[in-house]
């Protein structure tokens, strides 16, 4: 038996890494916080790799690939808090509406010529009626929202959950190198603060939480993938997992930035503002805590009886 992750999908999620880094950087950033447009190249590179169809079939012109291949495509987009609606309408809107049996804008979602952006019932931000705009704390993700019943399906609720998972996975590897990185250049007491035992624990504490979510994040994925009765108990667990790994990240890394991850002198806010974001989107660790217990007590699943835990 093979534990490993499929080749294929780790060769693209490596694919895009490198697409990523030399598309879209803190200048990226920088010039969207400023009120700046949307580079369309940007997005026309992720539709020219075929992300935008990563789960669509082949018959309708995807990819045809898994939740846990789409997990590691979220993960890079974390990684480079990416700010083009790909996770959103690639990762969490397609399969849903597969499962749903609405498959009319599959092939336009897979050409790149459609964008779709789902509310969900565990989101701390509320808005009203389709296509209003709310404010995130991620000021380059307001969030959009979509017809009223799409809040209230558990299955939903687990896409966005799983996809935010992978994401703040993908967030806090990020924030960790920029912390090692700065820890590095940055002196006291004529020597830099990298060499410091206390700085080193602190930084290997964030490097041991990674190791410890990503195999949780990759069981959740799989669970789903091969429709497991308890995959809502795996998707709350890496959830949580991977939202507690991200702030301790952040928390690291506004250390060793001597504060500054909370000014505009380094980029390091965009990082932390997405990390907040996502740890509060799709249930935050207090619902996710309550869901992981209740299966733990043998109970239903919160948000309905089409899913009960194994």
């Amino acid at each position: 038996m093979d534990f490993g992750l499929p080749p294929e999908s780790v060769e693209l999620a490596e694919a895009v890494r490198e697409y990523l880094a030399g598309t879209h950087g803190p200048d990226v950033l920088r010039r969207l916080d400023a009120g700046g447009n949307r580079d369309l190249r940007i997005w026309q590179g992720l539709v020219e790799m075929g992300l935008t169809g990563l789960l669509v079939p082949e018959s309708e012109g995807g990819l045809g690939m898994t939740l846990l291949g789409g997990a590691l495509i979220a993960r890079e987009c974390g990684r480079a808090c990416l700010a083009e609606p790909l996770v959103d309408t690639a990762l969490i809107a397609v399969p849903w509406q597969i499962a749903r049996g609405e498959t009319g804008d599959l092939a336009a979602i897979a050409a790149g010529e459609k964008l779709v952006a789902l509310p969900h019932a565990a989101n701390p931000w509320v808005a009203d009626g389709e296509g209003d705009e709310f404010a995130s704390v991620d000021p380059l993700r307001n969030l959009v929202a979509a017809p009223e019943d799409a809040g209230d399906d558990p299955l939903l609720l687990d896409l966005g959950a799983l996809t935010s998972a992978a994401q703040l996975v993908g967030l806090a590897e990020a924030m960790l190198d920029q912390a090692v990185a700065y820890a590095q250049v940055r002196e006291q007491f004529g020597h830099a603060i990298g060499g410091f035992q206390a700085i080193k624990h602190k930084l290997a504490d964030v490097a041991v939480a990674l190791e410890f979510v990503r195999p949780v994040l990759w069981r959740a994925a799989q669970a789903m993938d091969d429709g497991l009765a308890s995959a809502p108990l795996h998707v709350s667990h890496a959830k949580y997992a991977a939202t507690d790994a991200a702030y301790l990240a952040a928390e690291s890394a506004i250390q060793v930035h001597g504060a500054m991850g909370y000014t505009y002198e380094v980029d390091l806010h965009f990082w932390m503002k997405r990390a907040w974001a996502l740890a509060g989107a799709w249930g935050d660790r207090n619902f996710h805590y309550h869901r992981i217990e209740d299966a733990a007590l043998g109970g239903a699943h919160p948000l309905g009886p089409q899913h009960t835990f194994a």
